[in-house]
């Protein structure tokens, strides 16, 4: 068999849930994995409808033609943030590095290998939106038969290209960090500071838009999506040849596909051994020097080695910092252009009064913070080493303490820097200020609770990277969903109930509300403590 197709498909039967599921002998272990599998569906059934009325509202304003545009364009975005946040996780750095390097296969094999893992891992993503838009496009356009198969088969290729574009991305940061002691910190700042260029870079294209300053002015959504087509080939490519069945385009999509992997992975192949070897190896200090031993209670101990494997990590770090990081943006940019202005800017300058809004600050500041807990992924992050864990003299209790700790550390700043920016913006009296504070710190509170309460009861020790727990974990999914749905339900309800009734007693209904769910959550942790500690 080619060593390609063999080292793949090892890799994807050693972490498949479907082959788990099939040999597992545990019934709760079975029993979660088919609650991924509802839960997963339920998502890519979510995107699907959005997708299918996206071409429903093309349709009914006679811009069908655009769809494919669209979808390629929503496969390049999603295919390249992916991979950005993966790299790091999946194609350098992962455990089972020193394994796969002592079998028969080259360097570039094990790599390419590595990047077809990540792409397949995600073709569900990529398949619910292909499949959604091929719908409501064939619905609209009639197109002939052969359109189908078509359509299918190039958006599977379309990612290919952005995929390999943040993979080399990834590369270049890897290599210029792999020699800092602090690697994982500053890997982290480079792509943060690349996501934050690339959300700024919307308004100033949009200012020079607006000035003339281009040709041509985009009039409508068919002329954005062409005009992003121009800049994004792959999607100009993927529309011709599903529009115009152009056979160049077919070939030019296939073609530099390929052409480019080979290319990428020919570099990266190079290099690959000496920047994992790099990673690996933690830099001592040339001087060491003797000092003073500090004190600290149990409590902040355990929440200093949660921040230190926070800080070990730019995978977690990315997902879980990138709340916090959305949170101070947000809150300064407020700071800056007015609250007015920023909510103009999101709802499109609509007619109405824009002070209806102002209570539902918390709830704005608490949808970044709240994306992602370090409780929800530090339970499982423990791993092999759990058992460590358990041998030390301090109880779960006090364990689990320490970790909701360090959450509370990690976003009650942000959530006070932003809160106070957006108030002073708004120009909020201080009454309200506080109030919206005390929110803040009690959203804080749930969030921490809630997160450690999905991350003991789903917690996944048997893992080989990161990212499995993280991103893709059952703890992760169960608290993010309920809680995002809860943060949008009593924002709405705030601004509705503000129009009502004093806004300063919806704050404290509010603080109550929450105050009691995050009491609930903390008992439900400690309930689940006492019982893993009598199953050990």
């Amino acid at each position: 068999m080619n060593k390609n197709i063999l080292l793949l498909r090892t890799l994807l039967r050693s972490t498949s849930q479907r082959n788990k599921y099939k040999y597992c002998k545990d019934k709760k272990k079975r029993r979660m994995i088919r609650a991924s599998f509802v839960g997963y569906a339920l998502v890519y059934l979510v995107i699907m409808a959005y997708c299918i009325a996206t071409c429903i509202g093309y349709g009914n304003i006679g811009i069908i033609d655009s769809a494919p545009v669209v979808c390629a364009l929503m496969l390049c975005t999603i295919a390249f943030f992916f991979t950005l946040f993966k790299t790091n996780g999946y194609l350098f750095n992962f455990k089972e590095y020193d394994m796969l390097m002592s079998l028969p296969f080259e360097t570039k094999t094990v790599a390419a290998c590595k990047f077809m893992y990540m792409v397949i891992k995600s073709l569900p993503w990529y398949i619910s939106i292909s499949v959604a838009m091929m719908i409501g496009y064939g619905i609209y356009a009639k197109p002939a038969f052969y359109v189908y198969p078509l359509w299918l088969i190039l958006s599977m290729i379309v990612p290919v290209v952005p995929t390999l574009l943040a993979t080399f991305f990834g590369f270049i940061i890897a290599k210029l960090t792999a020699g800092f002691r602090k690697r994982n910190i500053l890997q982290t700042v480079v792509i943060f500071a690349f996501m934050i260029l690339c959300f700024a870079a919307r308004p100033l294209l949009e200012d020079m838009f607006k000035n003339n300053k281009v040709e041509q002015v985009l009039t409508s959504m068919s002329d954005a999506t062409e005009q992003a087509a121009g800049v994004i080939l792959p999607a100009k490519w993927f529309s011709d040849a599903v529009t115009k069945t152009d056979v160049v385009s077919i070939l030019l999509l296939v073609g530099i596909s390929a052409v480019l992997f080979a290319l990428v992975f020919l570099i990266i192949g190079s290099s690959y051994r000496k920047i994992n070897s790099a990673m690996k190896n933690h830099a001592a200090a040339k001087k060491f020097r003797m000092t003073e031993q500090k004190q600290r209670s149990v409590l902040s101990t355990i929440a200093y080695k949660e921040f230190k494997r926070f800080t070990g990590s730019s995978v977690y770090m990315v997902n879980v910092g990138i709340g916090e990081v959305l949170a101070a943006l947000i809150g300064l940019v407020t700071l800056i252009l007015g609250f007015d202005r920023l909510i103009g800017l999101v709802t499109g300058n609509a007619p109405f009064d824009h002070a209806v809004v102002i209570p539902a600050i918390p709830f704005i500041v608490y949808f970044c913070l709240g994306m992602m807990a370090t409780t929800a992924a530090s339970p499982s992050l423990e791993g092999k080493n759990y058992w460590i864990v358990q041998s030390l003299p301090i109880e779960m209790k006090t364990l689990y303490q320490g970790k909701m700790l360090f959450n509370m550390y990690l976003t009650v700043p942000f959530m006070a820097l932003s809160t106070l920016c957006m108030s002073i913006s708004a120009r909020v009296s201080v009454l309200d200020m506080f109030l919206y504070l005390i929110l803040g710190f009690v959203l804080c509170t749930f969030s921490t609770t809630w997160g450690c309460a999905c991350g003991v009861k789903h917690m996944k020790l048997e893992w080989e990277n990161e990212i499995e727990v993280v991103k893709q974990g059952a703890a992760v999914a169960v608290y993010l969903f309920p809680n995002m749905l809860l943060c949008l339900a009593c924002g709405a309800l705030t601004v509705y109930l503000g129009m009502k009734m004093d806004h300063r007693l919806v704050m404290l209904i509010m603080i109550a509300g929450f105050a009691g769910l995050a009491a609930l959550s903390y008992r439900r942790v400690l309930s689940l403590v006492r019982a893993k500690g009598k199953k050990n």
